[in-house]
């Protein structure tokens, strides 16, 4: 399920979303207006972040591996196409959730690029910080 189906949900918790991208503005701003996506991008030319946060460029295997052909076919058969690679399909992303006293609470680095946690466990771990609050 898509970060974007959950927005309702979203809504509802503490929990505000900031996706960090190294795309220009111009295909951030296209990506916005296609898909209606309803979160702040910060753009990071310079990696910093990634570097920060230990994100770097995958291997061959970890981009063209396997497992990410089995990803890929799981979403065109589920109607989503992937979209053609337009800058460096080597830098690996991940997902970092900060609270608000700026403590990194969970902390995972993409192996390839169809390894993230789930959107439950994203959702559990920021709503397991809010209830400790």
């Amino acid at each position: 399920m898509q970060l974007q189906q959950r927005k309702a949900e979203i809504d509802t918790i503490e929990l505000q979303i900031v996706v960090v991208t190294f795309e220009i503005p111009r295909r951030v701003k296209a990506y916005m207006a296609e898909t209606g996506f309803p979160w702040s991008f910060l753009i990071d030319a310079s990696r910093s972040l990634y570097d920060v946060y230990g994100m770097n460029r995958g291997s061959f295997q970890a981009i063209w591996g396997p497992h990410n052909w089995g990803e890929y076919f799981r979403l065109m058969v589920r109607g989503r196409m992937p979209r053609l690679p337009h800058d460096d399909v080597y830098q690996l992303g991940g997902d970092v959730l900060i609270d608000l006293g700026g403590t990194v609470r969970l902390h995972h680095v993409s192996r390839g690029p169809a390894d993230r946690p789930s959107i439950d466990s994203l959702l559990s771990a920021v709503k397991a910080e809010t209830d400790s609050t």
